[in-house]
């Protein structure tokens, strides 16, 4: 369990990020064409898992927008942009943002992918929501880096997240 914050006000998960060197746990999502996605799709790539709870919140928007701006130069990397929003809203977002270098990736069908990596909250307002989170995965489906974002409001350390894909 992580013990994190929200607005300076104490939340925690139903587990841990996956530990660096392990093997990814396996997902399926839903992409914004309502199609599944899972983490084999994207076998042979480096992978960055961008997590948080809502595209429609300030930080939440920014850290997309970025990793949309970093995956213009990413070799043989993909960057998964995962919440529980709606597929709808997610596809609305990006389509208003001009973002197209991210997949958006729902879990709202179940909460299989945010137990599976430990980062669902289970206390406080975001209660059900993912926390803040980045997973580094190389091409191999092997963990890099992770970062459990203390609190919630803030920003992951970007650099780190990049540095892991070197």
């Amino acid at each position: 369990m992580a013990n994190i914050t929200l607005g300076g006000n104490a939340a925690s998960t139903v587990g841990n990020l996956p530990e660096v060197g392990t093997k990814a746990p396996a997902f399926t999502l839903t992409g914004v064409d309502m199609a599944e996605k899972s983490l084999n799709d994207y076998a042979g790539k480096k992978v960055v898992l961008n997590i948080f709870p809502s595209v429609d919140t300030g930080t939440c928007a920014a850290s997309v927008r970025r990793f949309n701006q970093e995956a213009q130069s990413l070799d043989n990397t993909v960057v998964l942009c995962i919440s529980k929003d709606l597929p709808f809203a997610q596809k609305r977002f990006c389509g208003a943002e001009g973002l197209d270098n991210v997949v958006m990736l729902s879990e709202f069908k179940n909460n299989q992918f945010s137990d599976a990596y430990g980062l669902r909250v289970n206390t406080g307002a975001f209660d059900g929501l993912h926390s803040r989170c980045i997973v580094v995965l190389d091409e191999n489906g092997m963990v890099k880096h992770t970062e459990q974002v203390a609190e919630i409001a803030n920003e992951p350390n970007y650099d780190n997240a990049l540095a892991a894909l070197k």
